[in-house]
């Protein structure tokens, strides 16, 4: 893993899903085959594949601490093409930085991560203002989740992480994105979790050498995706919990 501090231009930018969006990081430890953000490597210089490498914006509350004076206030989303908590998190806090600067200017936000790590901040997400945080699961199957994101974290820890922040009194939501092989399991895991459900089938075409090769074609057809969808749907309306599809 190539890591590398890195100052950036801005930090608050346009994003086509919401209106703004905060990216701290460049690239993604995780590493997920199927990741849509890695077209974002042929603007990055990096001749590492995507996934192998990370630029740290080190002035990103810097930047953010000027520039939300200068924009109107609407949903920001932490993250579009990195994951916010992957684990260099950790040592270097930006996305907390950054949440602590839009929680005091009462901008709205959502979050969108796969890591536990959310929890550290569950002090300042207390704070925000039509704030919503979302983790994305996209099995029940952590041997899946082994086969598809093997460097991501395990599934039951997203899903505690899911249940924390809820019983803290903040907006959940799950992020079926995509939905992988054991997905339709999940309405009963994720019960009394979270208030929302998103479906999206997203991009396969990356994953596809891996679906063959442990033979689950069949879980990657129109048809599987739309029986999938319906009965996820069907499941999640049952226990009460709003289900979109995107």
């Amino acid at each position: 893993m190539l890591i590398k501090e890195v100052t950036a231009k801005s930090i608050l930018s346009p994003s086509k899903i919401y209106p703004w969006v905060i990216n701290p990081y460049t690239g993604c430890a995780h590493k997920c085959s199927y990741c849509y953000a890695s077209f974002m490597k042929r603007f990055t210089g990096h001749l590492e594949p995507w996934g192998d490498f990370v630029d740290v914006k080190v002035n990103a509350a810097e930047l953010l601490r000027k520039e939300i004076l200068k924009k109107n206030p609407a949903m920001v989303w932490i993250s579009g093409v990195c994951d916010p908590y992957q684990p260099l998190e950790g040592k270097y806090q930006l996305t907390r930085q950054c949440l602590e600067l839009l929680a005091q200017h009462g901008w709205p936000v959502t979050v969108q991560t796969r890591s536990p790590l959310v929890v550290r901040d569950i002090d300042i997400l207390k704070l925000g203002k039509d704030w919503q945080v979302g983790l994305s699961i996209t099995t029940a199957d952590d041997g899946i989740r082994k086969l598809f994101e093997p460097y991501a974290p395990p599934i039951q820890a997203r899903i505690d992480a899911l249940e924390k922040l809820h019983q803290a009194g903040i907006h959940t939501y799950a992020m079926i994105a995509p939905m992988l092989p054991g997905s339709e399991d999940l309405p009963e895991l994720l019960a009394g979790k979270v208030d929302t459900v998103i479906l999206d089938r997203m991009n396969y075409n990356h994953s596809t050498a891996i679906y063959r090769r442990n033979h689950l074609e069949d879980k990657m057809t129109d048809e599987y995706f739309a029986m999938t969808s319906t009965i996820l749907r069907s499941a999640f309306t049952r226990l009460g919990i709003s289900c979109q599809q995107v």
